[in-house]
């Protein structure tokens, strides 16, 4: 008797290691990281850059600190607010340091593991290089890596905090980056009235109102903005008259190629009620707005995307119907997860 209980418990070990091993090999990362059934593989490194609890922590802190700009005055999250879907609606362009104003709008971060560049422009390659950029511009948080590494290697807090999280209180650019990659990383979205539906969760369903949205969505929308992450994260010329203030040709400027000229990000539409405003400028506040462009607005030239080469029709009831969809979008848990709010 004594060996057979011996070797059941050694077989319920070994059961455990290899369902251990499994969870490993299926989800090279951490365990708070989850994939959506339906979903594509995450596109982000998770190897380079392995999701730990302290890293997440550490990322937070740093996201929420003002520590970050040159003057102390302005975080990563004084332009990208938990509950407006990690983008700002106060502004139609960024603001930084000393009340000065960016030239775009700030972009909402959400489910950044399936992006492959990242701002309106793609023109940085990494999630842990993007930060980068709000750090260093002059119109942002106005600072140099070397002043930041100098404030946070002069803290008891955050020496103690990349101890935790990297085994070494010398903090680095590198270990810098990974921290708020560790955290912006784990921004995800997946849980919206439109993903209930979508899983066949029971007694959730479309209205009548959302249903015909939906149907409207797929034959005039779906191309650029592909379900489930709601992008195709490519880039496309929507037809967007130039503005007259920046003279923004998007993409053209980090590729030189003409016919890259007026080509901007396609942004993910989760959350799309509350991360207005909206376009690279932020020139519209309300959907139906962003609606009446698409359908009396473009402006027809060499380099306009091909879905936006024939007219679109839609009456205004389509226009309501496909708003009630697009409500569908808005993941309420994700805009007010505590884990993703100011650390206390």
């Amino acid at each position: 008797m004594k060996k057979k209980r011996i070797s059941l418990i050694i077989l319920l070990l070994l059961a455990c290691s290899f369902l251990s091993l499994n969870k490993v090999e299926n989800f090279p990362f951490y365990e708070d990281f989850f994939v959506p059934k339906g979903w594509p593989k995450p596109v982000y490194n998770f190897k380079e850059n392995r999701l730990t609890k302290e890293g997440f922590e550490l990322g937070r802190q740093l996201f929420y600190d003002p520590i970050l700009s040159r003057d102390s005055t302005i975080s990563c999250s004084s332009c990208h607010l938990q509950f407006t879907g990690f983008a700002h609606t106060d502004h139609a362009l960024s603001h930084g340091i000393e009340g000065r104003i960016g030239t775009r709008n700030a972009m909402p971060l959400i489910n950044l593991a399936w992006a492959k560049t990242f701002h309106w422009d793609g023109g940085v390659l990494s999630l842990e290089a993007q930060s980068i950029n709000p750090i260093t511009n002059s119109q942002e948080m106005d600072n140099t890596l070397v002043n930041v590494l100098g404030k946070l290697n002069h803290s008891k807090k955050y020496k103690s905090l990349f101890n935790y999280a990297f085994g070494d209180s010398i903090v680095t650019t590198k270990k810098l980056l990974q921290a708020i990659a560790q955290f912006t990383v784990s921004l995800q979205s997946y849980n919206s009235k439109y993903d209930k539906v979508m899983h066949h969760e029971k007694d959730v369903f479309f209205t009548d109102q959302e249903e015909n949205g939906h149907q409207l969505f797929k034959r005039n929308c779906e191309s650029c903005h592909k379900e489930p992450l709601l992008t195709n994260n490519h880039f496309a010329d929507n037809g967007l008259p130039i503005d007259q203030d920046y003279k923004d040709y998007g993409r053209l400027k980090i590729t030189q190629n003409p016919k890259d000229s007026f080509n901007f990000r396609v942004p993910t539409l989760r959350n799309i009620e509350f991360t207005y405003p909206y376009m690279h400028d932020g020139r519209f506040k309300k959907l139906k707005e962003v609606l009446d462009f698409y359908t009396n607005g473009q402006v027809q030239r060499k380099t306009i995307a091909k879905e936006f080469q024939k007219p679109i029709f839609l009456t205004d009831n389509d226009k309501k119907d496909l708003i009630a969809f697009l409500k569908t979008l808005t993941d309420k848990e994700f805009l007010f997860n505590p884990k993703f709010s100011f650390p206390k």
